[in-house]
């Protein structure tokens, strides 16, 4: 493997997008949407405070309504998604920012009570999801068995995400991903216990189960351009009962697939079962954006380094970091102790735990003190 002495804080050309710096904001739930789907007010807000990062990459944002997996999660199908969105790209780009919309497909992930079709939903399989499943009451109910998906609705739901990646660059989104991590649809397709289908679709052969991932990255790619087109995976990740007993021979060959379309970068998860980053980045001759961090703690300065050090990947995705600390590249340059996260105010419709956070610059000094400290003006009648 080769090693570089690029740093988190040099600047990187992705594409057409000249980036400040490696520092990449990884996609995170945060429930902030309106019940139809629409991101609330404050999303703008929360992402322009965080347009420091090289790149941002939203929360999941689901396709299609039958892809939807949680209650007040967001959409991009609707004339109001793209509006809400705009709002969001506009506000980012006047911070110099660059953003990136998550298109995340729950598949077998989601509840009638989570969903405004109130329906089950659809999967490769007819295989539930670990329960019990938080529902919109605030409360819990069982897993539900969702449905085989049909052969129509395959075509259907690839037809879906063309249509939602041309909204989100209506939306003003720089780029869009494709989130094939993380027990979503994508990933359910390539997994083990969650495929068991017996047509073209299945895992018969390597070919058929890499069928559906193919024809839904060439669909998108071939839609708004391969350059416009980033994708997400997470090999051997056990995330809500997920199972891959040999991620190798699979994803390898997908990458093989993949890599000459051309796409934007790929956005690859590591694991402790299976060194993704190792055995794939000399299989992905396009950018590759590294997340260390799933399923471990929270990324540091240190291991973001490290990875590039080693050649690993060009770029590093923090989350959890970035909740806290909106202005996190500052951070980094200045040496600067990290804020803990929240953890009681992850969830939510409201600022606390989402927007508050301080940058660096507004936490209080012996030179700048905080407002209640400061010396009161005299009063003037």
């Amino acid at each position: 493997m080769t090693t570089t002495t690029e740093s988190l804080l040099s600047p990187y050309r992705l594409g057409e997008f000249d980036l400040p710096n490696r520092v990449v904001m990884a996609p995170m739930t945060r429930y902030r949407a309106a019940e139809d789907g629409t991101p609330l007010p404050i999303v703008a807000e929360y992402y322009a405070q965080r347009a420091s990062a090289g790149l941002i990459v939203t929360e999941g944002i689901w396709p299609s309504r039958e892809g939807q997996s949680g209650w007040r999660l967001p959409g991009l199908e609707t004339a109001a998604h793209v509006a809400g969105w705009r709002t969001v790209t506009e506000a980012v780009h006047a911070a110099d920012g660059r953003i990136v919309a998550q298109l995340m497909h729950g598949g077998r992930q989601g509840h009638p009570l989570n969903r405004l079709l109130g329906d089950v939903p659809a999967g490769p399989s007819a295989v539930p999801a670990p329960g019990p499943v938080h529902v919109r009451d605030g409360g819990k109910a069982e897993a539900v068995t969702p449905r085989e998906m049909t052969r129509a609705e395959i075509r259907r739901t690839v037809a879906d995400h063309v249509t939602a990646a041309h909204n989100a660059l209506a939306a003003g989104f720089d780029a869009v991903e494709l989130h094939g991590a993380n027990s979503y649809l994508i990933h359910q397709f390539l997994a083990d216990n969650t495929n068991l289908r017996t047509d073209e679709y299945g895992p018969g052969t390597l070919e058929n189960r890499l069928r559906f991932p193919v024809e839904l990255v060439t669909a998108v790619a071939e839609a708004v351009g391969p350059h416009r087109l980033g994708l997400r995976l997470s090999p051997g990740n056990p995330q809500f009962g997920m199972y891959e007993a040999d991620p190798a021979p699979v994803y390898r060959a997908l990458l093989a697939e993949l890599d000459g379309l051309g796409l934007a970068y790929l956005h690859l998860t590591d694991n402790d079962d299976y060194p993704a980053l190792a055995a794939l980045r000399p299989r992905w001759s396009g950018p590759l954006i590294a997340n260390v961090g799933e399923n471990r703690d929270a990324t540091d300065r240190a291991r973001g380094e490290a990875v590039l050090a080693a050649g690993l990947a060009d770029l590093v995705s923090y989350g959890r970091a970035f909740i806290a600390n909106p202005d996190l590249p500052e951070r980094f340059a200045a040496g600067a102790p990290l804020t803990p996260v929240d953890e009681t105010h992850l969830y939510g419709q409201t600022a606390t735990g989402f927007t508050d956070y301080p940058r660096l610059t507004d936490q209080p000094t012996p030179e700048r003190p905080t407002p209640s400290e400061r010396p009161k003006a005299p009063h003037r009648v």
